[in-house]
């Protein structure tokens, strides 16, 4: 029988889980073994009695837990100890951002374990279900928005009162991927005037839909890469961009920010000049801070003044709503796993479009050519 371990998360602030009891009472009825470490689910207010009813095992040994598993769901990369108890050939499954985890991707193929990062899940239509990125990403841009306008000196809808008219928020969003989507969605709900800044002509339907305007930038070529991502620009059109796009931020009383290019540091699109030129009072919210920011001034997981200017680096967003968030990513862990389990076994089929883009590590090797090429120039 096929053993199942879903550790506590061990980075702080994280109340994510990978597995819920909606989750564990699927992979019983498959056939799994599911061990879960005691206190896993507190972050997301699950209680062990509930992992017990759905007919998991709640342990305390987490190395144990490591050392007896075939197969360990994290959300997470897990610490270089508890990896060093797992046993070659289990297959680990969590968003366990390799470019910027190298040396974990290391220990994972010297020890012979498999390994599936979800960000690496292909983006297509059979895999939609699997898409922890974009389950995660919608949460962020709603959570992003409500962070905004919390921080906000002013309120977000128009306002007719009695002693005069308060004008409505005015929100540009830099990125229309899921967060950028999201919060447009989010920041209409609330009555803001919306405006969205992205290089691809193809999401300005889906911009407009939500409410917002769609800010027309030159026509320097698609800006739509694989997957749907934006690609990444020519410094030229950056430059262009950032000439139009200037006028409508400093008018702005608040710039969330999403945008990125898979593998690639975020681009900057908000400068320190940009900044300069901002209302008093305005904010910035910098979902792309892990990976570099869009705002040049934004550092992750701090609170920056730039003059009278806020800039939000929040780094998990998601982890703020665990409850939602865990049944997402819950779902889309089973989603990925359920498919690779014939006869009793987990059978990593390399022929398979999803199994193979999601393939980290396997048998003592990288199997993904971006993060290879990143080891061959890290030197370490």
């Amino acid at each position: 029988m096929v053993k199942v371990f879903v550790p506590k998360e061990s980075r702080v602030n994280e109340t994510r889980v990978a597995a819920t009891p909606e989750s564990i009472k699927k992979m019983v009825k498959a056939g799994l073994e599911v061990a879960i470490e005691a206190g896993a689910g507190m972050g997301a207010f699950i209680a062990d009695e509930r992992y017990e009813s759905a007919g998991a095992k709640v342990v305390s040994d987490r190395v144990a837990g490591f050392g007896e598993a075939d197969v360990v769901l994290t959300v997470v990369p897990p610490e270089t100890a508890d990896l060093a108890a797992t046993k070659a050939g289990c297959l680990l499954i969590g968003l366990l951002s390799p470019l910027q985890n190298l040396d974990l991707v290391r220990q994972l193929s010297s020890q012979g374990v498999s390994s599936m990062a979800m960000e690496l899940v292909p983006r297509i239509s059979r895999a939609q279900s699997m898409d922890a990125l974009s389950s995660q990403a919608s949460i962020a841009g709603y959570k992003a928005v409500l962070l905004a306008a919390e921080r906000l000196g002013k309120y977000f809808p128009l306002l007719m009162t009695a002693a005069g008219t308060i004008p409505p928020a005015k929100v540009v969003v830099m990125g229309a991927g899921v967060a950028g989507l999201q919060a447009v969605a989010t920041a209409k709900r609330l009555g803001a005037v919306v405006e969205v800044s992205d290089i691809r002509d193809v999401v300005k339907e889906q911009v407009e839909s939500l409410g917002g305007k769609f800010i027309e930038l030159p026509d320097l070529g698609g800006g739509e890469g694989e997957g749907g991502y934006a690609r990444e620009m020519t410094p030229e059109f950056l430059a262009e961009q950032r000439k139009i796009v200037t006028r409508h931020i400093q008018a702005a009383d608040v710039v969330i920010c999403t945008a990125l290019v898979p593998g690639k540091k975020a681009p900057t699109l908000v400068t320190a000049e940009m900044v300069a030129g901002m209302k008093p009072g305005s904010l910035i919210v910098d979902l792309a801070v892990e990976q570099g920011g869009n705002c040049e001034l934004s550092k992750s997981g701090e609170d920056v003044m730039a003059g009278s200017v806020l800039i939000l680096g929040p780094s998990n967003l998601p982890a703020e709503t665990p409850i939602d968030a865990s049944q997402l990513y819950a779902r889309n862990v089973w989603a990925l796993l359920e498919p690779m389990l014939q006869e009793g076994q987990v059978v990593i089929d390399l022929e398979d479009e999803v199994v193979d883009g999601a393939l980290l590590t396997h048998a003592g090797e990288v199997r993904n050519a971006m993060t290879r090429k990143a080891l061959e120039g890290d030197g370490a």
